[in-house]
């Protein structure tokens, strides 16, 4: 019976022992949990705003839609604004920035030509005008002292005049006095007339070190518009010149590089005089180019050139494409279909369509969502429905205004509220 009471008492102080044990298990535990939350919290402050890349939301006014096809007419996808760019004038190209479809804005440096003359010519220029203002300082200082010259003498003169008067002076005296006055009024003109002779001169040599710079200026060949390279015309080493304007880009000799505006791509087909007639203002059309046949731009007629070609029977007219894109180049050959105007009667006006690029929409879970970026700076993942994809382009139908920047191509990290950056140019 003791033996068993022992037994007992041995068995409840293991417990008494065990159960401090078990509670800094789990104090340990808990503190670890703890440490992990901080460390993660810290990681992702440590960490800032996600840096991205953002596109806005863009808002485009349904169009009509055509009827049936009227008529058909072949032509060239063309640049409204181009441009055959050469230097001012004549020299030898030293460095040229730009390859066939380099992308240049207004006023980037093209190319440059050998100027080592033209900086000799400004330096010339300026130490000349350095000298002649040397000649002006000393003309100034003449003047200066004929005109101090000049005051003697007639102080003198005044003298001699007393004196004569008093009748203690002579008449030789005084004629002496009125000599060296006419001697120094001479003097004083003189100099008068070289400082002006020297302030011409300065203006000469002023007027030739802008001569100079503006020649030394016309050694740098820059862009004229925003744009984008299609033909580079010289290399490194040749010789270029002036170019007269209306020149074609294929034949030009001595021009640097074609520069075209591919924002202002249209298309230029010739319609046969008896068709014209059917054509009228803003009349709908579509285009198809011959490198992208399964593809249709929808356009309409711009304008009709005042004048026909004799050798040919046809009239050329020129149409602005209205979803045009990064695949249509200059020159491609392209076939117009214009079409029949067809606008239901009492048809109300159409319903804007916003439309975003394909890159910024993410599809989750059997969801369709954007990443909106806040004025606070943070995401907001907004679920949206989309309708049909149109050239890179997605047409949202409910879910956006059309005036929200969104995130393209969003990691699968980013959550809801988490901070982003926009780095400056990130924007399209």
């Amino acid at each position: 019976m003791s033996d068993l009471k022992h037994q007992l008492e041995a068995l409840r102080l293991a417990e008494q022992e065990a159960r401090p044990s078990r509670r800094r298990w789990l104090l340990a535990g808990a503190a670890l949990v703890i440490l992990a939350a901080l460390l993660l919290a810290w990681r992702t402050v440590a960490s800032g705003p996600v840096e991205v890349e953002t596109v806005r939301a863009s808002i485009q006014e349904a169009r009509p839609s055509g009827g049936s096809p009227m008529l058909t007419a072949s032509g060239y996808v063309v640049a409204r604004r181009k441009a055959v760019v050469s230097a001012k004038i004549q020299g030898r190209l030293a460095v040229l920035r730009a390859e066939e479809g380099t992308r240049v804005r207004e006023g980037d440096v093209i190319a440059r030509l050998e100027s080592t003359d033209y900086e000799a010519q400004v330096a010339r220029s300026r130490a000349r005008v350095t000298a002649v203002q040397s000649q002006v300082a000393s003309a100034e200082s003449r003047i200066a002292r004929a005109d101090a010259d000049l005051a003697e003498a007639r102080r003198q003169q005044r003298l001699a005049e007393r004196l004569l008067a008093e009748g203690v002076g002579t008449m030789d005296a005084r004629d002496a006095a009125n000599s060296r006055v006419a001697i120094a009024e001479a003097a004083l003109a003189q100099a008068t007339a070289d400082r002006s002779q020297v302030n011409a001169d300065l203006a000469q040599a002023q007027a030739d070190v802008s001569y100079a710079e503006a020649l030394l200026a016309n050694t740098v060949i820059k862009a004229p518009f925003a744009g984008v390279v299609v033909k580079k015309m010289a290399e490194v080493g040749e010789s270029v010149a002036p170019i007269p304007p209306g020149v074609n880009i294929s034949t030009s000799s001595g021009a640097i590089v074609a520069l075209a505006d591919l924002d202002t791509l249209e298309v230029e087909v010739d319609v046969s005089e008896s068709s014209v007639s059917k054509l009228g203002d803003q009349q709908p059309a579509e285009v198809v180019v011959e490198a992208f046949p399964d593809r249709t731009y929808h356009a309409v007629l711009r304008q009709v050139i005042p004048t026909a070609d004799r050798t040919k029977a046809t009239v050329m007219v020129k149409v602005t494409l209205l979803d045009k894109d990064q695949l249509l180049k200059p020159e491609m050959s392209a076939k117009v279909t214009f079409l029949e105007r067809a606008a239901p009667a009492g048809s109300g006006p159409a319903k804007p369509i916003v439309m975003v690029p394909q890159e910024a929409v993410v599809t989750r879970d059997g969801g369709t969502f954007v990443y909106e970026v806040t004025a606070e700076g943070t995401v907001r993942v907004r679920q949206v429905s989309a309708a049909s994809t149109v050239q890179g382009r997605v047409v949202i139908k409910d879910g956006l205004s059309g005036s929200e920047t969104l995130v393209t191509r969003p990691p699968e990290t980013l959550k809801d509220g988490d901070p982003v950056r926009v780095p400056p140019g990130g924007t399209r």
